[in-house]
């Protein structure tokens, strides 16, 4: 029996879907998928095995012209993405203008593999002839900029399409061995996804500039037949900034971990124990060394 293997990476500008897409095709909630634009700071593989296949998908940060070094680590993951895949999925929606960030599209043009462009959030699209005279225009469109590419309209969040597109990545994968193995869900550790969902949470909770002010580390976590014991540190730039995500008498911070807990125990199957604490450590955005601690090394 033959066995394909390959990767297949996910690219595109922010809040186009792809991280929504990325739990869809996996099938389990690997990266965090939220209505705020940037949600995604590295990249995530997510593995799908059969007997006779190994997916290893990889879901990336948006395309965005870096203004601070944390943004340039985001761009670096992007542009990886592109180095190593088997087929790349260039993700787009029915409202984003098509010639945004020619630079990496440009990339993407040059590209040898198979790209398959996924116009996502169809589901948009009012169900009229004049919509489907508007799908029409954004596949001429995309056709003239990704001459190579093929073209699928999808809705991630409805699942209209993945079925589909899942049929023709394995199609397009090349035989190989696995890469991971076949036990494997991913490449992060437990305390990566710690980290994602509380910093998830805090995207949800907090307005304005707040949630990419903030980072996540996690100090301990001990796991036990019964329990896990997680501690945590929230880092932000400024005081202001600390106040605001303790609240008055503590009450926004308790919120944010009592809803982490939550979704860290239906993750994690088992009871958590978590305690959270905020320090400021002044602009880590634009210290490389305080971004490699944090893990924004794409190399």
């Amino acid at each position: 029996m033959t066995h394909k293997a390959g990767f297949v990476n996910i690219v595109g500008n922010p809040n186009v879907g792809k991280s929504t897409l990325m739990n869809q095709l996996v099938g389990e909630r690997i990266s965090i998928a939220t209505f705020k634009a940037q949600t995604t700071r590295h990249r995530i593989m997510g593995i799908v095995n059969t007997d006779d296949m190994q997916i290893v998908f990889s879901d990336t940060p948006g395309v965005l012209k870096p203004n601070y070094k944390l943004q340039e680590s985001m761009l670096a993951f992007s542009e990886s993405a592109l180095q190593d895949a088997d087929v790349l999925l260039y993700v787009t929606d029915v409202v984003e203008n098509p010639e945004k960030n020619m630079d990496f599209l440009e990339k993407v043009q040059r590209m040898q593999i198979p790209v398959l462009l996924l116009i996502n959030k169809i589901d948009e699209l009012q169900a009229s002839q004049s919509a489907q005279k508007s799908l029409e225009d954004i596949v001429a469109k995309w056709h003239t900029l990704l001459p190579n590419a093929e073209i699928l309209p999808i809705s991630a969040k409805n699942k209209f399409g993945v079925d589909m597109l899942l049929k023709r990545i394995r199609e397009l994968l090349p035989e190989s061995p696995a890469y991971f193995d076949k036990d494997q869900l991913t490449d992060k550790p437990a305390r990566f996804f710690v980290s994602e969902i509380i910093r998830e949470k805090i995207l949800l909770y907090y307005d304005k500039e707040i949630p990419y002010s903030v980072e996540v580390r996690v100090e301990r976590f001990k796991e036990t037949e019964r329990n896990i014991h997680i501690n945590v540190v929230i880092y932000v730039e400024r005081d202001s900034q600390k106040g605001i995500i303790i609240g008055h008498q503590g009450v926004a911070l308790k919120k944010v971990s009592t809803e982490a807990r939550k979704a860290l125990e239906k993750f994690f199957g088992k009871p958590i124990f978590l305690e959270t604490f905020v320090k400021v450590d002044k602009d880590w955005r634009s210290s490389q060394r305080e971004l490699d601690a944090f893990g924004y090394n794409p190399e």
